[in-house]
C-alpha cells in the first residue's frame, strides 16, 4: 500500500511530466492499434484473394493478364508505398499475370496508352488526374473501338478519388479502401459509365467521366488551398477575396445544341447460340430464292441546332455516373443558377420557362466562350484554359469494375 500512495504522491508532485508521458503513451497505443487493425485487413484481403488463386484453369484457357498504370507522384508520393503494400500482394495471390507501368511525368500516362498491348484488363492506380490521363490517351487512339472494350479497375491512391465513390464502398480507412476496391476487380463485377468528349479548335479532344465546371465557384475551389493558414476558415475566406476581387462574377457565354435523339440499346452480354446446320442450309437457300427486298435508304434530316445565350455564376455539365446504377432519363446535365427547368434532354438551370422532353439522350452540345481571358474549366479536377468547346457524349463507352456492395447501395438511393 505505501509503494501504491508513493507512486501516487511522485505523479502529483511532477505532474506535468505526467500528463506529458500519458499523451505520448495514448498517441503511441493508438498508432499500433491502428496499424494492428491495418495488418488485420490485408491478410483478410489477401486470405480472400488466395481463395481465386486457387481455382483451376482448364488447358485451353491462359492467366489473366492486367496493365497497371501506377502513377507514384500521387497522393504526395505515397502511392507506390501503398500499392506495394495494399493492392499488389492481392493481385499476385489472385494468380494475376501484373505488368506494373510507372509515370514519370504528368501526361505520360496519355502517350503510355498509345503503346499499350491487348490485354484482359487495365487498372488505374492514382487519383483524378492519373484517371482521367490514362481515359483520354485509350480514346484517342485509332483503335478505340476495341480497346474501350477492356475492363478498366480503378485503385484510389490519389487526394482526390471521385470516382471511387461510384465504385467502392466509401471509408475513412485507406488500407480498406485500396483492398476492397483491389478485390472487386478480381470479383469481376462490372458497370458501364458514360464518357464526355470535349473538344477545341486548337487541341486534341479531353475525355471526362463527369463533367466540366466553369464560373466563379470554379475558380475559388481552385483556390482555397491558399489560404491554408486560416485552417477551416480558408473556405469562407477565399469567396470572400474572390468577390471583393471581381463584382459581380457573372459569366457570359453560348449554348448550342442538337435535337435530342434516341438513346441506343443495350447490346447482350451473352452471345446466342449458333443455329444448327440444316436451319443455316434452310435460310440460304430461302434468302438465294426470295431475297430479301432491300428499302431505299432515307436521306438524312438537316441538323438542327438550338441556340441560347446565356449569364450565371457557374456552369456545369456533367453526366450521371455519380450513380450509374439508378439512371434517370437525361444522361448529360448542364446547371447554371436560377430555376430549374429541363430544355430537350438536358436539365438546365435557368431563369426561364420549362420544356420537358424525357426518354432521349442529348448527343451534342456546343459551348462557347465570347470573353477574352475566360479563365480555367475544371475538367473532371484538373484544370484547362477556357475556350469554345464541343461537348459530345458518348454513352456507356468504357466498363469498370465496381462493388457488389456499393451497386445495392446506390440501387437503393433515392
Amino acid at each position: 500500500m505505501a509503494r501504491v500512495v508513493k507512486v501516487f504522491r511522485t505523479l502529483r508532485n511532477h505532474w506535468k511530466k505526467s500528463t506529458f508521458a500519458v499523451c505520448v503513451l495514448s498517441y503511441g497505443g493508438h498508432w499500433l492499434y491502428g496499424k494492428h487493425c491495418d495488418n488485420v485487413l490485408r491478410r483478410e484481403a489477401c486470405i480472400e484473394a488466395r481463395a481465386f488463386g486457387h481455382q483451376l484453369i482448364g488447358p485451353q484457357e491462359h492467366l489473366k493478364k492486367a496493365i497497371v498504370i501506377l502513377n507514384p507522384a500521387a497522393c504526395n508520393r505515397k502511392a507506390n508505398s501503398l500499392f506495394e503494400k495494399n493492392a499488389a500482394p492481392i493481385l499476385h495471390l489472385a494468380g494475376v499475370e501484373v505488368k506494373i507501368v510507372k509515370t514519370d511525368y504528368e501526361g505520360q500516362a496519355k502517350k503510355l496508352m498509345e503503346l499499350m498491348d491487348q490485354t484482359d484488363m487495365l487498372i488505374i492506380a492514382g487519383g483524378d488526374g492519373t484517371l482521367q490521363e490514362v481515359i483520354t490517351g485509350l480514346l484517342r487512339r485509332v483503335d478505340e473501338e476495341t480497346f474501350s472494350k477492356i475492363p478498366i479497375g480503378f485503385i484510389p491512391l490519389g487526394s482526390s478519388n471521385s470516382l471511387s465513390q461510384s465504385l467502392h464502398l466509401v471509408s475513412d480507412n485507406k488500407v480498406q479502401h485500396i483492398t476492397s476496391a483491389t478485390l472487386s476487380i478480381l470479383k469481376g463485377e462490372t458497370v458501364p459509365l458514360d464518357v464526355l468528349q470535349i473538344k477545341s479548335e486548337k487541341e486534341q479532344p479531353v475525355f471526362a467521366l463527369f463533367g466540366l465546371r466553369w464560373g466563379a465557384f470554379r475558380d475559388v475551389t481552385a483556390s482555397i488551398s491558399k489560404y491554408w493558414y486560416l485552417g477551416p476558415l480558408k473556405t469562407r475566406a477565399a469567396h470572400w477575396f474572390s468577390s471583393l476581387k471581381q463584382w459581380p462574377q457573372s459569366h457570359q457565354a453560348s449554348l448550342s445544341y442538337l435535337a435530342p435523339v434516341p438513346r441506343p440499346p443495350d447490346l447482350p452480354t451473352e452471345i446466342p447460340p449458333r443455329p444448327n446446320l440444316l436451319y443455316r442450309i434452310y435460310r440460304r437457300l430461302k434468302n438465294y430464292w426470295n431475297p430479301p427486298i432491300e428499302e431505299p435508304q432515307k436521306e438524312p434530316e438537316p441538323e438542327r441546332w438550338e441556340s441560347k445565350d446565356i449569364s450565371t455564376l457557374e456552369l456545369t455539365v456533367s453526366t450521371h455516373n455519380k450513380n450509374p446504377v439508378k439512371r434517370v432519363s437525361t444522361d448529360i446535365i448542364v446547371a447554371l443558377h436560377g430555376n430549374v427547368c429541363i430544355i430537350n434532354s438536358i436539365e438546365f438551370l435557368l431563369i426561364v420557362g420549362q420544356f420537358i422532353t424525357e426518354g432521349h439522350y442529348d448527343l451534342l452540345l456546343f459551348f462557347s466562350c465570347p470573353q477574352e481571358g475566360a479563365g480555367f474549366y475544371g475538367i473532371d479536377n484538373e484544370e484547362y484554359e477556357a475556350m469554345s468547346v464541343e461537348v459530345r457524349l458518348l454513352p456507356r463507352k468504357l466498363r469498370f469494375f465496381c462493388s457488389a456492395e456499393r451497386r445495392e447501395q446506390l440501387a437503393q438511393a433515392q
